[in-house]
């Protein structure tokens, strides 16, 4: 999947398949959702992982709007903040800091409900990082983790989960093995070859579902859309 997008993931103006639903790049987006249903038609696509090989790829510009895109559809999605090191999601949706996902994964007690946000997006919630841990991999990979995804699959149509860049730390690699399928943005002209081969091994290691690639930022006088398929 090719997406043509020049806006920059540093520049929070809105979600613009909410925002701006009949513009060129609201129905790429959809396109792009449009994609992915077909690539799980014959499997349940319950919960969808976004990730790159380095950081500011602009993939959590991509993960909001697919999940604006999805709610659009009647779905009730839930948007996770699990990048820990570096969340942007609370900026993005201009969410007092409250509890987030670190606290729930840390305290047993806490449900769903206490951490989930409603945006101004028809179906769509969110849930923040809370404050950074010093072990995010061990949070992600914990047993605690597994029991949330399986009790937020219980109240949402759909999970998105924004992770880290893959060849920074492994947490992405352990979120893809929890996932139905995985999502892998690559920004135009701003990553090696060397890098994205590298990341996509990681995924390939641990067997990862790669659904397809999304080409960000892709300049405007370069065709507006293609489509790749993991084979």
């Amino acid at each position: 999947m090719v997406f043509k997008n020049k806006k920059s993931e540093n520049e929070y103006s809105g979600i613009v398949v909410a925002d701006n639903p009949t513009s060129i790049v609201s129905e790429q987006i959809r396109t792009i959702r449009t994609n992915i249903q077909f690539s799980m038609i014959d499997k349940k696509l319950q919960t969808l992982l976004v990730t790159s090989a380095t950081a500011e790829t602009g993939k959590t510009t991509i993960a909001t709007n697919l999940a604006a895109a999805f709610a659009a559809e009647g779905l009730q999605v839930l948007l996770v903040a699990t990048d820990m090191r570096k969340p942007r999601l609370q900026k993005i949706f201009d969410l007092p800091k409250e509890k987030g996902i670190t606290h729930l994964i840390t305290n047993p007690a806490l449900k769903i409900e206490d951490v989930a946000r409603k945006t101004y997006i028809e179906n769509l919630s969110v849930i923040t990082c809370g404050p950074v841990p010093p072990n995010p991999s061990e949070l992600l990979n914990s047993n605690r983790m597994v029991e949330l995804i399986e009790d937020m699959k219980e109240q949402y149509d759909l999970l998105i989960f924004d992770s880290p860049p893959l060849l920074a730390v492994t947490d992405a690699q352990i979120l893809s093995t929890k996932v139905d399928g995985t999502i892998f943005v690559i920004p135009q002209g701003e990553v090696t070859n060397e890098e994205i081969r590298n990341a996509s091994e990681r995924l390939k290691k641990v067997n990862a579902n790669v659904l397809g690639t999304v080409l960000n930022k892709v300049e405007p006088n370069a065709d507006a859309y293609y489509y790749y398929e993991s084979e």
